[in-house]
């Protein structure tokens, strides 16, 4: 019988035991990179994993900062406090971490010396043994590192390396991805107070303007004792502020009005069913479409362009009765608001054959036009306007589907 089967048998035992703890731990890291908002809060929550599989007592785990000089410390175990705080930062090519960083590899060291000049602390003399660094890394960009700090000097196994390197990588796609996210979310939100900007700049401040230029004649037809015109000019200031104060409620009211969390479909229903108890104006909403492929800035620009077209509506079309039609084929959609009013014969061809948009307040509504048609440009659409041979009047948008990338 062989007498090393015993010892070899027990060997394997280990080994596989090993490789399911590793198996495990790469799938709990994959899992958490679709659905963790808090990373920092993840690689705290994982610092005791890789604390246990270095046989370490103590950790620390450290994130890049901003300007990209500096590791700033995000969770840490087993440490003294004091050391704690004077590791809050450190520079990113400090000593042993800086050549884990530069090499692109896990780092084992036993001389701890430098860390002890640095910090002045004997925890690197007596408390710690031996170190390991980790970077977490993706794209060759550093994102962060782990810090295991080994009680005794011991070799660091290669399959132990190549799972802290599988790791290093995993999580520092997670890193990655929450900071695209927040670079998203920035931008977003930039775009968003943009449109704002330029909704209240070509409705509101449209109508302001044409106040002070009215002003500006009260104020000459008073000076030459011309009480007719300044009557008339005084109530056109009368009339375009009340417009401006509805018109303020109004776009407040939009501002409010976010896109709902389930989608374009869903919001548009919530509010076709409460449009008429809000204008007095019957709306027929068919949907043709089982479900629209968009992304979620083109179900936002879409749902306040269909907003404005109804709003319009209720604010100038005297009709008593919309449509709201979607369909497409699943490459290309069309929204069409219809309505049986009196149509924008008036306001266009006071535009068309004036050029000026300082004669009637009525043809701010013109700006409202150039908002939608600004937001179909965003998601690759196109706005048409069209008067009724009946009467009433047609806004259609047509916009192509969010484009799906499929696999070589």
């Amino acid at each position: 019988m062989d007498a090393t089967a015993g010892p070899r048998a027990a060997e394997d035992e280990v080994d596989e035991s090993y490789r399911l703890q590793a198996l495990a731990i790469i799938s709990e890291v994959s899992a958490s990179l679709a659905d963790e908002d808090d990373v920092e809060e993840m690689l705290g929550r994982f610092l005791g994993t890789m604390i246990k599989l270095a046989h370490a007592d103590a950790g620390a785990v450290r994130v890049q900062t901003a300007d990209g000089h500096h590791l700033r410390l995000v969770g840490a175990r087993g440490l003294p406090p004091d050391l704690v705080e004077k590791e809050r930062l450190v520079p990113i090519d400090c000593g042993l971490c800086g050549s884990a960083v530069r090499d692109d590899r896990s780092h084992y060291e036993i001389d701890l010396q430098p860390c002890a000049a640095r910090t002045g602390h004997d925890y690197f003399v007596h408390g710690c043994q031996a170190m390991v660094v980790v970077p977490l890394q993706h794209g060759g960009q550093l994102m962060g590192t782990y810090n295991l700090f080994l009680p005794e000097p011991f070799e660091l196994p290669e399959e132990v390396a190549l799972l802290f390197r599988s790791i290093g990588e995993h999580l520092g796609m997670a890193l990655e991805n929450a900071r695209l996210k927040r670079e998203n979310l920035r931008i977003t939100l930039m775009t968003e107070r943009q449109m704002m900007a330029a909704e209240v700049h070509d409705s509101l401040a449209q109508t302001l303007a044409y106040m002070k230029m009215r002003l500006s004649l009260l104020q000459d037809a008073l000076d030459e004792g011309e009480n007719g015109r300044a009557d008339k000019y005084a109530g056109d200031v009368r009339q375009a502020l009340d417009e401006a104060y509805a018109q303020l409620r109004e776009l407040l009211g939009q501002f409010r009005n976010r896109m709902d969390p389930m989608g374009l479909l869903h919001a548009l229903r919530k509010f076709a069913d409460g449009y008429h108890d809000r204008t007095g104006i019957a709306l027929d909403y068919q949907n043709r479409v089982a479900d629209l492929r968009l992304s979620v800035d083109q179900e936002a620009q879409v749902f306040y362009i269909i907003q404005e077209a109804l709003a319009n509506v209720a604010r100038h079309s005297g009709a008593t009765l919309a449509r709201l039609l979607i369909e497409g084929d699943g490459d290309y959609y069309a929204v069409t608001v219809e309505d049986n009013g009196k149509g924008g014969q008036g306001f266009f061809a006071i535009a068309n054959r004036t050029g000026r948009f300082d004669e009637h307040p009525q043809l701010r509504d013109h700006f409202g036009l150039s908002i939608m048609r600004e937001r179909a440009r965003n998601i690759g659409g196109r706005i048409e306007v069209a008067n009724l041979p009946a009467g009433g009047f047609r806004v259609r948008l047509t916009f192509p589907a969010m484009q799906v990338r499929l696999p070589a």
